[in-house]
């Protein structure tokens, strides 16, 4: 009768709807059906048996490989806020605790700032013209190295000038007495 197929097509139409639309994240509709499956065979063996059974048990039970119960489970987990509080009070965030890989290490910092005044304190000593050339060419002062023709289109001289100039600069630089400090952050 067509009630008896209507019905079985509207359950199925229902679950496709909340398997595609219930989660933050959508995982397709065969994968929330097999995660279904794995979290029914589980609650059984659990009441069962009365522990929570391994993946391995889970696996066994299904026909399925150990691994992939393994990931079927992973993708039933709910994704948590970063902004989720952690512990007893509100004041602390999920966020907050998770390490940015990216940023320098306090003693990292700490090296960087001495070797900025050190190399401040060298280029201190030079003229106006060879600490400009040096800070350019090095990117020292926005984080950009310049090519020898862009120095040179800025003090209006050729780029061999500019090359001799950082030549001489550098070899004056080699016999200061804080080149000795400055070759340590080398290493």
């Amino acid at each position: 009768k067509f009630s008896t197929y209507a019905t079985w097509w509207i359950r199925q139409a229902m679950s496709r709807a909340l398997a595609d639309q219930a989660r933050a994240i959508r995982v397709p509709v065969h994968v929330v059906e097999l995660i279904n499956r794995v979290v029914r065979v589980q609650r059984r063996m659990l009441q069962e048996r009365g522990y929570e059974p391994t993946p391995e048990e889970v696996a066994a039970h299904l026909d399925l490989p150990p691994e992939r119960v393994g990931e079927v489970l992973r993708l039933a987990q709910e994704p948590i806020s970063l902004h989720a509080p952690v512990g007893e009070e509100d004041d602390v965030a999920l966020g907050d605790l998770i390490e940015d890989g990216d940023a320098a290490s306090p003693m990292e910092s700490a090296a960087f700032l001495l070797l900025k005044q050190h190399l401040e304190a060298v280029l201190s000593t030079l003229g106006e013209r060879e600490r400009k050339v040096v800070q350019l060419r090095y990117g020292l002062l926005d984080g950009r190295p310049r090519t020898l023709e862009e120095i040179g289109r800025l003090f209006g001289v050729t780029r061999e000038r500019i090359r001799q100039i950082e030549s001489k600069t550098l070899n004056k630089l080699r016999d200061h007495a804080y080149a000795d400090q400055l070759r340590g952050y080398l290493d």
